[in-house]
């Protein structure tokens, strides 16, 4: 991209002792405290009043995603321990297949101790089934692993549930435990994928979400897979040299059309949401461009690049947030998809313009990280206020930390 103002990762910095990040979550989730932001001000409550905060007759959209048990710790028979963190299906591509193959599938996986293990399969007991692991071709700094098991009618789900192992965070500096198994999850969470919880939902209850129906606020949801690049800090001086990371998303065309109902009284729960609300825009541009230029909806690919958002397309400065959507549902029915199924890789920093969101739920993200920069990016640079403010309020950090909502400027 050409004449873009750098964004000095340095400038999204600030102090987080090792204290304030929380390590286990409180026993009652929507007990957490809340930061509330709106019209510049801000002050606290709790989590099971966020309902107070939200515009009435809004519709809230969280993400389904369900994290998968992606640690599997394997050993040689010389003793030396192979560590396989799956990130993502490879074949069969789909989440959903992959996760359901009772034979064998490929996935891209991190690997500890990678040296040692050469040519040979690496097994792993569990149960009555064995596990075997084949190393395959590089990719970057991951690996192809092909998983083939023995045990009749077991899904690889299955086996990653008996023989995986739960990834928090690295920064909790802790070993998984029991209860994680049960705290970092979302009470909502149901289409397995994700190596990360989308951690602002870890707030909300069954108490919490009826509460909101009953005052008239919708909700609905998305799925977006979070993988191990949410971890991945900044590196390069200029936040613009970073590579975002891709992440797959599915939204069902009936959470479209709900959305494009309530333009104007959308709240995003996490980052996650957010990212695949404000994808969606994009998507839709490409698709109403496709059908105005050649008369149809075919186009090569749906991924959305990181400066995509930031690259002007003739014809398309005026296309309405309902219009791109629209496009999107007018696509799904000439093709007969009832879901849409895409890739982002969309990155929002300071200076992005918001399509869809209006408000955020959001937890407290890690210095100079790609979620700083979103958070920024939704307040016109305010998040220092915000974040003096949650620090000096003994408000707790990162994944089991508490919480905000974000009301954006109009």
């Amino acid at each position: 991209m050409e004449n873009v103002q750098p964004i000095y990762i340095a400038d999204y910095n600030y102090p987080l002792p090792d204290e304030r990040i929380a390590k286990y979550p409180l026993a009652e989730r929507d007990h957490s405290k809340l930061l509330i932001y709106r019209n510049g001000q801000v002050s606290e409550d709790r989590f099971y009043n966020v309902g107070d905060y939200i515009v009435p007759s809004s519709l809230l959209i969280y993400n389904n995603t369900r994290v998968i048990q992606a640690r599997l710790e394997f050993h040689k028979p010389t003793g030396a321990r192979i560590e396989v963190f799956c990130l993502e299906p490879l074949m069969p591509h789909d989440y959903q297949l992959s996760l359901g193959s009772t034979t064998s599938c490929t996935w891209k996986c991190m690997v500890g101790n990678a040296k040692k293990w050469h040519d040979e399969a690496v097994e792993l007991q569990a149960g009555q089934f064995t596990l075997r692991a084949h190393k395959e071709q590089v990719i970057g700094n991951t690996f192809a692993v092909r998983f083939d098991w023995d045990g009749e009618n077991i899904s690889f789900a299955e086996i990653l549930d008996a023989a995986g192992e739960l990834p928090i965070p690295p920064y909790l500096n802790r070993k998984t435990e029991e209860s994680d198994k049960t705290t970092y999850q979302t009470v909502y969470s149901r289409i397995k994928g994700s190596v990360a919880a989308p951690t602002a939902g870890l707030h909300f209850t069954d108490t919490v979400l009826d509460g909101l129906r009953s005052r008239g606020i919708e909700t609905d949801e998305v799925t977006l897979h979070v993988g191990a690049g949410t971890f991945l800090p900044v590196k390069t001086a200029d936040a613009n040299e970073h590579t975002m990371h891709t992440e797959i998303i599915a939204v069902p065309k009936s959470a479209i059309e709900h959305i494009i109902r309530k333009l104007g009284k959308i709240v995003a729960v996490g980052t996650t949401s957010m990212r695949t609300l404000e994808s969606l825009y994009f998507i839709g541009r490409r698709l109403a461009l496709a059908q105005k230029q050649n008369g149809q909806w075919t186009i090569d690919n749906l991924h959305i690049d990181q400066f995509e958002p930031y690259e002007p397309i003739a014809g398309s400065q005026s296309l309405e947030a309902k219009d791109a959507l629209q496009a999107i549902v007018d696509y799904l029915d000439s093709t007969g998809q009832e879901t849409l199924h895409a890739e982002t890789q969309i990155m929002i920093k300071p200076g992005y313009q918001f399509r869809i969101v209006d408000q955020l739920i959001t937890n407290f993200h890690q210095p100079q990280s790609t979620l700083l920069l979103l958070v920024s990016a939704f307040v016109n640079g305010d998040w220092k206020k915000i974040y003096d403010y949650a620090l000096s309020h003994d408000f707790r950090f990162l994944s089991y930390g508490d919480s905000s909502i974000l009301t954006r400027q109009s």
